[in-house]
């Protein structure tokens, strides 16, 4: 089984859902030299999310996978265990240890079925691929494929007082990160539409 590297860019928290979305993979190539096409990727959901590619460790479950020309952008959800344990202990580690981004990598676990060599290095193009497990791990090799949110569960403000510093910081990620989320569906769109965006387009909004 092969593994492809990304980093997390982890962006707002819910303690409750504990849900992350993100790129789990991405066409670029990773520090092995290898490229997995989107497109090629066979894999059924939910799936499982497993701790440093450990089979005996799983956190959680990706809920769903949506394949764009960019990547494969995934949500996800780490479990959350009432009863005192290892496994509690095991999940919370993992939660807490992408909250305070000392855990900033996603990983897939995957297997070729139908590649060809990319002339001039030792990589290879998977063109199809199994796609089985995407693990939370520490060190990342595809830079490019990221957890962009850790999602916000947070109390509204309350009319009669101003947002603290935190809240503003919070409200103004979430936008940033939705903002992005669009600007993705819209490349992807028009790179299915083989239309080329300017600079100029730039001051539409």
């Amino acid at each position: 089984m092969e593994r492809a590297y990304a980093l997390l860019d982890v962006k707002s928290f819910d303690d409750d859902q504990r849900i992350i979305e993100g790129f789990a993979s991405t066409p670029t190539p990773d520090r092995l030299g290898d490229i997995l096409e989107p497109a090629g990727a066979r894999f059924s959901l939910p799936m499982p999310l497993l701790w440093h590619h450990d089979q005996r460790e799983p956190i959680g479950e990706v809920l769903e996978a949506s394949v764009t020309p960019a990547g494969i952008r995934i949500k996800a959800r780490i479990a959350t265990i009432a009863d005192p344990g290892a496994l509690q202990a095991r999940v919370d580690e993992a939660w807490h240890s992408i909250k305070a981004r000392l855990v900033r990598g996603l990983s897939v676990g995957w297997k070729a079925i139908e590649s060809l060599p990319i002339r001039g290095s030792f990589g290879m193009r998977a063109t199809k691929w199994d796609w089985a497990e995407t693990s939370a791990v520490t060190v990342p090799m595809n830079l490019e494929a990221t957890i962009l949110s850790v999602k916000a569960c947070a109390a509204p403000a309350r009319k009669d007082r101003a947002m603290t510093t935190a809240e503003r910081i919070t409200t103004l990620e979430n936008s940033r990160a939705a903002k992005v989320g669009r600007l993705d569906a819209l490349m992807g769109k028009a790179t299915d539409a083989n239309i080329t965006v300017d600079g100029g387009e730039d001051q539409a909004e």
